[in-house]
């Protein structure tokens, strides 16, 4: 079990949910309050902002990346679209404080050391490295350091270099970790989710290991808690309808609502694997089974045959099963069509 703020995260506690705002909050800081309060009123445990550098990143500023907003395409290079959306220190500090204030878990994503610095310096009980940087093993080492709780996701990922990030985050000190089965596609198609991937992290790295959605809908989240997911992260926005990369593919809040609602739900079909009745099924027991029971009128004396049974509800008398114990029997008493017979009965 890893411990956030109050919240555990691992198996056996209940599924960890957090609302990935990334960049919508399109740079304005209103945006970003409203929006953490719509994730609040969703129902989340957690939401995530990206406190990155572009330069970190991003050397050639002439490289450009095509998206979907409001209906149309638009290309642009990527250092603009990135430079658009980065938070400043102060910025980071006051998303931090209004978090805190409300009562949800603040996390983010750095890109590099000062912005690890950065989230230290706001007592930040969580990290997260994308699957972008999953190869750089020195920013999973620093974050490693710092002793805080760090999730890496594994989107586009070899199982090689998953292995290498588990270990250099583990040479380096890091105790506490959380992988996150990912599919860099966005959206990601249905038949390229693979789920399958979760149970099989789990074998490999023995970490508790979650989701990060990119799907559209709540399907794929929900059925990822079935098979041991902890961790949920699903792209959220206030509306899907404002500019930028990321708003056509995140959740809104009543998509949002449901994931949360759909998760606690299915956390509590999965229940316990117990195998017998439960409690509820004892009255089905009492009502619903099936007693031997005379199908015609016999006198005191009558030598009882196959054809004078028949299997009826309420349970109480001699189950089905147990029938073969009558044939050929005497009944001790004159008995009517559909009296239970017990073994008391005969002789």
């Amino acid at each position: 079990m890893i411990k956030i703020g109050n919240k555990l995260i691992g198996t056996g506690a209940p599924c960890f949910v957090a609302a990935e705002i990334g960049l919508n909050h399109n740079g304005d800081m209103n945006i970003a309050q409203k929006t953490i309060d719509a994730a609040i009123e969703a129902g989340v445990d957690a939401v995530k902002f990206q406190n990155y550098r572009t330069e970190d990143f991003l050397l050639d500023k002439e490289l450009t990346y095509t998206y979907s907003s409001q209906g149309n395409e638009i290309t642009e290079t990527q250092f603009e679209m990135f430079k658009r959306y980065e938070l400043s220190f102060e910025q980071l500090k006051s998303l931090k404080e209004y978090c805190d204030k409300k009562g949800v878990i603040f996390f983010s994503t750095p890109t590099g050391k000062r912005g690890i610095e950065d989230l230290v310096k706001l007592k930040t009980p969580l990290l997260k490295n994308g699957s972008d940087f999953l190869v750089n093993l020195d920013i999973i080492q620093d974050m490693a350091q710092t002793g805080i709780p760090t999730i890496i996701s594994t989107g586009m990922a070899t199982v090689a270099e998953i292995d290498n990030a588990v270990r250099a985050f583990e040479q380096a000190g890091g105790k506490e970790l959380i992988i996150l089965h990912c599919i860099s596609s966005y959206p990601t198609p249905a038949d390229q989710v693979n789920l399958k991937k979760i149970p099989a992290l789990q074998k490999a790295f023995g970490y508790p290991v979650g989701f990060s959605d990119h799907a559209l809908g709540t399907v794929s989240a929900i059925g990822s808690v079935v098979l041991g997911a902890c961790f949920i992260e699903k792209h959220f926005t206030l509306n899907k309808t404002l500019p930028g990369p990321d708003h056509r593919f995140s959740s809104d809040m009543q998509e949002l609502k449901e994931l949360v609602r759909g998760i606690r739900t299915i956390e509590e079909n999965l229940g316990a694997a117990k195998l017998g009745p439960t409690a509820g099924e004892e009255h089905g027991r009492k009502n619903y089974r099936l007693s031997c029971m005379l199908n015609k009128n016999l006198l005191e004396g009558s030598i009882i045959s196959k054809d004078d049974i028949a299997y009826s509800r309420p349970s109480g008398g001699l189950a089905p099963e147990l029938a073969y114990l009558l044939l050929n029997k005497k009944l001790n008493r004159a008995m009517n069509v559909g009296e239970q017979i017990k073994l008391s009965d005969v002789s």
